[in-house]
């Protein structure tokens, strides 16, 4: 009889709880520390608390990976002899998740470690790219080999209304964070070979760059995988969300729009009013 093939990836990836469920996919919380207090992304803590956090101390929340042998008790968890285990890790430019896990499935046979060079719905894309190869049939090494080859064609852009978490975050430096302030600017954040860089900086209110981000991000990848797009968002405004998904699915390029909000580790980094477009180049 064949092993089942599990998926497990870190929180970092932002999957909707929905998504989760229709692709049996487990989640692997990371810590999130709101001063000497710790908690499980997504399980005990969430993005309302992260605000909350903030606009009570003027602080940010801080992220981490689980040691080495927490994975490794998670990976103990499914038999060698029943399944093969795919875990998909954030960029190791912005975690020890990746390198931790590799130390623990150095102990398993069956554990594949995937590192997604990306964070967020960018995971999940590469994630799903794997659950759609199980489908087809694949086996574990075949998909850990093939999905290898979606991670550089993930195409990752956040445009953010404020540099101040970037900054108290240690990504960008105040200088910056004050110049942007006073010209309003809303820089386009990328991530490019695993790495976050500053791209076109837009001015204005969030909710009208936001069209201009999505129109000028579609222009520049005309050759897409019309599989599936998300737009991952850290928005209370929902009008400039369903705006988004409109402009999105009135594109065409797509044949499945979804939408999920950004979790604790992307929200720490870019807080409230975040909005970023995730697809596949072709």
């Amino acid at each position: 009889m064949s092993k089942k093939i599990k998926i497990i990836a870190d929180s970092t990836c932002d999957i909707s709880p929905e998504l989760a469920k229709k692709y049996d996919i487990e989640i692997h919380p990371f810590v999130v520390n709101l001063g000497e207090k710790s908690f499980q992304d997504g399980v005990d803590i969430c993005t309302d608390d992260i605000l909350k956090y903030y606009r009570e101390t003027g602080n940010v929340s801080k992220t981490a990976a689980a040691p080495p042998n927490e994975y490794e008790e998670l990976f103990r968890q499914w038999p060698a002899d029943e399944y093969d285990v795919l875990f998909f890790t954030i960029s190791s430019d912005f975690s020890s998740a990746f390198a931790n896990a590799k130390i623990a499935a150095e102990s398993f046979d069956n554990v594949y470690v995937i590192e997604s060079a990306n964070l967020s719905t960018g995971i999940l894309l590469v994630v799903l790219a794997a659950a759609d190869m199980i489908e087809s049939g694949m086996s574990a090494p075949e998909i850990a080999e093939k999905v290898a080859a979606v991670v550089p064609k993930v195409r990752t852009s956040f445009v953010i209304d404020t540099l101040e978490f970037l900054w108290k975050g240690g990504r960008c430096s105040g200088v910056a964070a004050l110049g942007a302030n006073i010209l309003k600017l809303k820089p386009c954040i990328e991530v490019i070979d695993g790495k976050m860089s500053v791209g076109k900086k837009y001015r204005g209110n969030i909710d009208k760059v936001v069209p201009q981000y999505i129109k000028d991000r579609l222009d520049s990848t005309p050759n897409v995988v019309r599989r599936r797009v998300f737009i991952t968002h850290t928005f209370e405004n929902r009008a400039a969300v369903d705006a988004a998904l409109k402009q999105v699915r009135a594109s065409g390029m797509f044949d499945e729009v979804l939408e999920t909000r950004a979790g604790c580790t992307v929200y720490s980094h870019c807080g409230p009013n975040t909005l970023g477009i995730l697809y596949i180049e072709a």
